[in-house]
């Protein structure tokens, strides 16, 4: 039965008449008796009878009144649920994010979001070899991804993008490693060093390719290795120097010290990617807000700590 036609029946058992029904819903009362009568063939039963100059409910019609009564109910309930939906951030948001930036963010992030009632956050970590990672913004509400500076096909595939830090990229030595004594350094100083590297492509590569451009000679790279991790156990143990993120590198604690490089633009983007529609979801922009403020505290924290 049509819903529309039911609110008629309703109206009609609340108000009386068809003229009262068609003044309440600015219809002519020949069309209000009109789809009255359609009602009536769907519901296969008489649902009015003549009554003087006028017509009455039959007791089918009474109860199918009262039966429209409950699914206009249901539709308040169920609009109200939905709008409330819309205007609240609420359900499960998808996240996938590079392990160091999931290392700097996702703790504050997964607290903040646990003091939203109703909303929930399925974590991922990004593949170090993935072409083009904000293509996952395909499966995830919010991808979180590290790049030399905002990139032109973010644009070209309309996503939102929401600047989340910047984040110095340092030297790592071993902790007895003569240039140690440095508090900065050049190009220059690094010319006979051996590197540990990461795989060719990854944003890290760029600042060594840079080094190399600088020096006008090839880096000497020991090993390519993808997780910081690792990297620094290698530095730790005296097998090269590496380019290592300022702000999840264990320092001193782990056996090797990190210098900020000079002469050179070393540094990443730490940015949220999200479809444009999926951005108009209350729950993926609590997400994404939250998760600014937390990387805005962070790098605060760092830079003065």
């Amino acid at each position: 039965m049509d819903i529309r036609r039911l609110e008629l029946l309703r109206e009609l058992a609340d108000r009386g008449s068809v003229t009262a029904v068609a003044r309440a819903t600015h219809r002519t009362a020949s069309a209000v008796s009109q789809q009255l009568k359609v009602l009536e063939r769907e519901a296969g039963v008489p649902l009015t009878e003549r009554s003087g100059r006028g017509i009455h409910l039959t007791a089918a019609g009474r109860e199918l009144a009262r039966t429209a009564t409950d699914v206009a109910i249901a539709i308040e309930r169920a609009e109200a649920v939905w709008e409330d939906f819309r205007s609240q951030p609420r359900g499960e948001v998808t996240l996938a994010t590079f392990p160091s930036g999931g290392q700097m963010l996702l703790p504050g992030l997964l607290t903040a979001v646990d003091a939203l009632p109703g909303l929930t956050l399925a974590c991922s970590d990004l593949d170090h070899f993935l072409d083009e990672p904000e293509d996952l913004t395909a499966d995830f509400d919010v991808v979180v991804i590290d790049s030399p500076d905002l990139q032109p096909e973010w644009t070209h595939k309309r996503l939102s993008v929401t600047e989340l830090m910047w984040e110095p990229l340092d030297v790592a030595l071993p902790e007895n490693h003569p240039l140690g004594s440095k508090r900065a350094l050049k190009p220059g100083d690094l010319t006979d060093e051996t590197w540990i590297g990461v795989p060719a492509g990854l944003p890290f590569d760029r600042i060594l390719r840079d080094i190399e451009a600088a020096n006008g000679t090839p880096a000497r790279i020991a090993q390519r290795i993808a997780d910081n991790g690792v990297v620094e156990a290698l530095v730790a143990a005296g097998h090269g120097i590496a380019i290592l993120p300022r702000f999840t590198t264990r320092d001193r604690e782990n056996g090797l010290i990190t210098r900020p490089l000079e002469g050179i633009r070393s540094r990443r983007l730490i940015s949220a990617l999200t479809r444009p529609d999926r951005a108009e979801r209350p729950s993926v922009r609590a997400v994404v807000r939250a998760l600014s403020d937390i990387a805005s505290r962070f790098a605060r924290d760092h830079a003065t700590g």
